[in-house]
């Protein structure tokens, strides 16, 4: 199953949402609040000074933010880091406005995620595909494509991709995405997509 742009963004979203949302503010709760929440005072857990603590089970095991040590904090942030970059590098596929090869705003995060992907490995290259609706020539549209894909390597290089790890071509409207001749066919047919080699 291919996942659209727009499902995609909407996953990764989601999951930053989702990590934004696991967060603790580490607020502690008074003895009112964990007799409200129990039987009898009997809890499953007690929030700890300084941090948070996340219960398994009644018999009191689980993990505390406040065990974790600076270094602990710093792996996880990395790791957390290093899983946004890995969902923003599934999204191959930037879409651009009719008769235009400016990259849009949205795509910029994602596609810098790709650059120090390259950056960080030098044998990695990328065929970077550029195309076109089927309105205008098909030299036009050729022209067009070549465009995009240029403005997506400039980009890339810009932000750490070495040139000699990218190589563009044009398609023009010869490739289209999806056929039909509908304003939804034509802006999904106007595209980059990165073809990773």
């Amino acid at each position: 199953m291919k996942m659209t742009v727009s499902q995609k963004l909407i996953a990764l979203v989601f999951f930053l949402g989702l990590m934004a949302g696991c967060s603790s503010t580490g607020d502690t709760m008074g003895q009112d609040d964990m007799e409200a929440g129990s039987d009898a005072g009997t809890t499953s857990g007690q929030q700890e000074q300084g941090g948070s603590t996340v219960f398994g089970g009644g018999d009191g095991s689980g993990v505390s933010s406040a065990e974790m040590t600076d270094e602990q904090r710093r792996e996880a942030e990395a790791r957390a880091e290093r899983a946004q970059e890995q969902a923003m590098r599934e999204i191959t596929t930037f879409y651009f406005d009719f008769d235009t090869a400016e990259i849009k705003p949205e795509a910029r995060d994602v596609l810098i995620a790709h650059a120090r992907f390259l950056q960080a490995n030098p044998g990695q290259n990328v065929r970077i595909e550029g195309h076109a609706d089927e309105r205008g020539t098909k030299e036009y549209n050729l022209a067009l494509g070549e465009r995009r894909a240029n403005a997506v390597q400039r980009f890339l290089v810009v932000n750490g991709a070495a040139r000699g790890q990218t190589e563009t071509v044009s398609y023009g409207e010869e490739k289209p995405a999806v056929m039909g001749d509908s304003e939804s066919a034509w802006a999904q047919n106007r595209r980059v997509e990165l073809i990773f080699q």
